[in-house]
């Protein structure tokens, strides 16, 4: 028997952008309880991405953001005895759930030492539709639409 669904919590918006997606993307940066070391991640790529493309910080994160989230997903469903990897629309919270959790592991897994040099690099491609992330949501993208045959047997 499946329980009540869980309430979202309210996000206190970050203290220098004043935005709750800000806040929330620090705190998905955020390992181990280490909130004031990703916001500092956070802001020095932010300042980085400013001097480098003369462009606010924020707006980049923004289109980066935008281009990174995805519309459809796949996600598999028994029918009889085989599983069926059926294309579904994902809401607003899973999708930027989703877009941030791609940009941080993939500026994670680039070459480099330091990790807001990394984020900057990230959040710039993603802002030009280049990089891991946007080829990570266009993967996503062909597998869903290669499985259109089994939307049908819709969750």
């Amino acid at each position: 028997m499946r329980r009540k669904r869980a309430e979202t919590r309210a996000v206190i918006p970050d203290p220098r952008y004043n935005s709750e997606i800000v806040a929330k993307f620090i705190n998905n940066v955020m390992e181990r309880g280490k909130k004031s070391l990703a916001t500092r991640i956070v802001y020095n790529a932010f300042d980085l991405i400013e001097e480098r493309t003369n462009r606010p910080g924020l707006e980049v994160f923004e289109e980066a953001l935008k281009n990174a989230t995805p519309l459809v997903e796949v996600k598999p469903r028994r029918v009889g005895g085989a599983t069926y990897q059926i294309p579904v629309e994902i809401g607003a919270n899973r999708r930027m759930a989703l877009a941030m959790r791609w940009l941080i592991d993939s500026a994670r897994k680039r070459s480099g030492r330091d990790m807001s040099v990394r984020l900057a690099n990230e959040l710039m491609d993603a802002a030009r539709n280049e990089g891991a992330t946007i080829k990570k949501r266009e993967d996503t993208h062909r597998m869903a639409e290669a499985n259109q045959a089994f939307a049908h047997f819709r969750y």
